[in-house]
């Protein structure tokens, strides 16, 4: 099984999108695209289960083939790690499930295999979520009611930063929020292996009233092509500057 990139998408929102279109729907069309959406619902510290919100977020993580968690604000960190490692080992698992039914045929899954052999491939599967590389885009819901969670988001992502920098594979973040000032997103910090500098743009961001989430994934998913646009790009210059 060659070595590709893990996507992620790991949306941070407290509520119910209010704008545009069904955001499971676009989580869909972004799993289409090879991009896991992770969803991270966080709960006010007097707030019992929302029906509504936990529902939500539980439909946009399983539309996005990615996984979903309610979580009180002083237990964000650790969840934010738990979620996206655990979506890491949930693709590469379907991805070694896919490679097996070509092997074995379409009958037959990794249950189905005795469990000396199921080892051997989880141990492959540990192995390839150290060694890939991962492409992790944070979506920050910005809405007023998120503007005392801010803080904690951004120590969480600083921790998770640190937690997967011991990866042999390389690490790639960026993060936007919404809703943007003039468009469904906004970008807050560009692509970058390491997370320290998000100290200094976490004052940037501004809570809104609305919560238009599922624009804000369809456009979060179209940031993944752009980059690897640009970078094809970039290589067809260096080419270009060698040829010459």
């Amino acid at each position: 099984m060659k070595k590709g990139t893990l996507k992620q998408i790991l949306l941070i929102t407290d509520g119910c999108s209010n704008k545009g279109e069904d955001p499971a729907a676009t989580a869909a069309l972004a799993h289409q695209q090879g991009i896991t959406v992770n969803v991270i619902g966080i709960l006010d510290d007097d707030q019992t289960e929302d029906p509504e919100g936990l529902q939500e977020v539980e439909d946009i993580a399983l539309s996005g083939g990615g996984v979903s968690q309610l979580v009180y604000k002083q237990a964000l960190s650790q969840t934010v790690q738990m979620v996206t490692k655990q979506a890491m080992t949930q693709t590469l698992q379907g991805f070694v499930n896919t490679e097996l039914k070509q092997i074995l045929g379409s009958e037959q899954s990794m249950e189905d295999l005795e469990p000396e052999k199921r080892g051997e491939i989880m141990e492959v599967v540990e192995d390839l979520g150290e060694t890939c590389d991962l492409e992790v885009l944070v979506l920050i819901d910005t809405s007023a009611s998120m503007n005392d969670k801010l803080p904690t988001v951004k120590e969480a992502l600083i921790d998770l930063s640190i937690s997967l920098n011991s990866r042999i594979g390389r690490n790639r973040f960026s993060i936007y929020s919404f809703p943007g000032k003039r468009k469904d997103i906004d970008k807050v910090f560009d692509w970058s292996p390491k997370l320290d500098a998000v100290s200094t743009v976490f004052p940037k961001l501004t809570s809104g009233g609305i919560t238009p989430t599922g624009p804000a994934i369809r456009e979060a998913m179209y940031q993944f092509g752009k980059k690897s646009l640009l970078r094809s790009f970039r290589k067809n210059d260096e080419q270009d500057i060698e040829n010459a």
